[in-house]
């Protein structure tokens, strides 16, 4: 149980959740630099990753299944804004995320944005039906709108 707590305090200090096994930030300024230097958009989660059925769902149907991790690696700048109930957030991305949530204007969970490097809005989604292929798609769709990369 240590080695779990003390794994889980890592993660959170390096600015990685766990939440779907990948590397996905809770920094969102180091969100936004590295997105500047790869040129990628961020897709940013906004998520009660221990309570919210719908994004419990989202991340179990596609965040944590190889298609989307195949996709993402090259294609955005991953990045969790968090808002869970069980546990506790360092302080500094606990006022982070409720900033980022008034920012964008976030009223429900999931809310899923892409981002340009800068922090603009490409585009607004959430959960949709159809699993990790069908939500590749929807993206590829949203970045592929006029003016968007």
């Amino acid at each position: 149980m240590k080695r779990l707590m003390m794994g889980l305090l890592l993660a959170s200090l390096f600015g990685f959740s766990a939440l779907a096994g990948e590397e996905w930030l809770t920094d969102f300024n180091k969100a936004k630099k590295e997105a500047a230097e790869k040129k990628l958009p961020i897709l940013a989660d906004f998520s009660g990753s221990d309570w919210c059925g719908w994004c419990i769902k989202l991340d179990k149907e596609v965040f944590s299944q190889k298609e989307f991790k195949a996709f993402a690696k090259d294609r955005v700048v991953l990045f969790l804004a968090d808002f869970p109930r069980a546990k506790e957030l360092v302080a500094e991305v606990k006022a982070q995320n409720e900033q980022l949530l008034k920012t964008y204007s976030v009223e429900g969970f999931p809310t899923v944005l892409l981002l340009d490097a800068g922090g603009k809005v490409i585009a607004r989604t959430g959960y949709r039906r159809g699993g990790a292929g069908s939500y590749v798609d929807h993206l590829k769709d949203l970045l592929k709108q006029p003016g968007n990369k």
